[in-house]
C-alpha cells in the first residue's frame, strides 16, 4: 500500500469527491447555459437590438429551473431583426450562443485542464473537465440534434444567412465532431486517471455519468418540439451513442497496468 493511502482514508476522499463533483457539475452547467444564453443578448445589444443585454427572461422559481435552469433563455426578438430585413444580424445573434460562448469556453476549460494537472490539483482538474464536457454537450445539442428543428436557434441561423440545414451541419459538423471526439478519445482517458488514480469503480462511474450527460442529457434536447428529424437524431444519440460510447470508453486493464503509481494530489 503507498504512504499516506489507507483503506479509510481513500474511501473518505473518493466520497468529498463525489461529493464535490454534484456541486460541480451544478455549477458548470450553471456557467456554460447562462453564458450562452447572455452571449445571444449581449450580442443582440451590441447590434443594437437589444436594451438591456442583462435582461435575459429568467423564468419562475422552480427546481428544475435552479437545477437545470430549465426556463431561462435569451430574451431576443428575432422577428424585428428579420423585419428590418437584416437576417444575417439574426443569424449572428443566433450562433453566438454555440459559436462564440461554448466555442471560447471548450477552448479556456482545456487550457485549464492542462494546468491543474500539471500542478497535480485534482479539484481543479475535475472543475474544468466537467466545464469542458458541458461546452462540448452544447457543441452536440446544436449540430447536429437541433440543426434541423423547426425553431429556435439553428433555424434562426439558417433563415437569417437563407442555406440549408445540410449547410450548417457540414461547416460546424466538423469542428464539433473533433472535438467531442477528442474528449472521449483524450480528454476522458486522461481524466479518468488523474482525478481518480487507481480507484477502477469511480472511473467506471465518471465514464458512465459523462457519457450519460453528453450523449443521454444534452443528446435529448430534441425529443419534444424540435420536429421529427431532431427527435429521432436524440433517440439515436440516447439509445445507440450512449451505451456503445459507454462500452468503448469503460477503463481497460492495461489501462490501469501502465499507471501503478498513485501519487498524492493536492486539492
Amino acid at each position: 500500500m503507498l504512504l499516506g493511502y489507507t483503506p479509510a482514508r481513500m474511501k473518505r476522499k473518493t466520497a468529498l469527491f463525489w461529493l464535490s463533483f454534484v456541486l460541480l457539475w451544478w455549477l458548470t452547467h450553471a456557467l456554460g447555459y447562462l453564458i450562452h444564453e447572455y452571449a445571444h443578448s449581449f450580442t443582440a445589444w451590441a447590434l443594437g437590438y437589444k436594451a438591456n443585454p442583462l435582461a435575459l427572461h429568467y423564468g419562475r422559481l422552480s427546481f428544475l429551473n435552479l437545477a437545470i435552469q430549465r426556463d431561462i433563455d435569451e430574451n431576443v426578438h428575432y422577428d424585428s431583426i428579420f423585419a428590418a430585413g437584416k437576417g444575417y444580424l439574426a443569424a449572428l445573434v443566433a450562433v453566438a450562443g454555440v459559436l462564440f460562448a461554448n466555442g471560447i469556453l471548450y477552448l479556456v476549460s482545456r487550457r485549464l485542464y492542462s494546468f491543474a494537472k500539471q500542478r497535480n490539483r485534482r479539484m481543479l482538474g475535475l472543475f474544468a473537465f466537467l466545464f469542458c464536457l458541458m461546452n462540448v454537450g452544447n457543441f452536440l445539442c446544436y449540430v447536429p440534434i437541433r440543426t434541423f428543428a423547426t425553431h429556435a436557434d439553428m433555424a434562426n441561423l439558417e433563415r437569417g444567412l437563407r442555406v440549408s440545414p445540410w449547410w450548417v451541419a457540414t461547416v460546424l459538423g466538423f469542428p464539433c465532431t473533433v472535438a467531442i471526439a477528442h474528449f472521449f478519445m483524450r480528454l476522458l482517458p486522461d481524466a479518468r486517471s488523474f482525478i481518480f488514480p487507481c480507484q477502477k469503480v469511480s472511473q467506471v462511474v465518471l465514464v458512465a455519468v459523462r457519457s450519460f450527460v453528453m450523449f443521454g442529457y444534452y443528446g435529448s434536447a430534441g425529443l419534444q418540439g424540435y420536429g421529427r428529424t431532431s427527435h429521432w437524431l436524440s433517440v439515436v444519440s440516447s439509445c445507440v451513442l450512449f451505451p456503445v460510447v459507454f462500452v468503448l470508453c469503460w477503463p481497460r486493464q492495461k489501462e490501469q497496468r501502465a499507471k501503478p503509481r498513485c501519487p498524492e494530489s493536492r486539492t
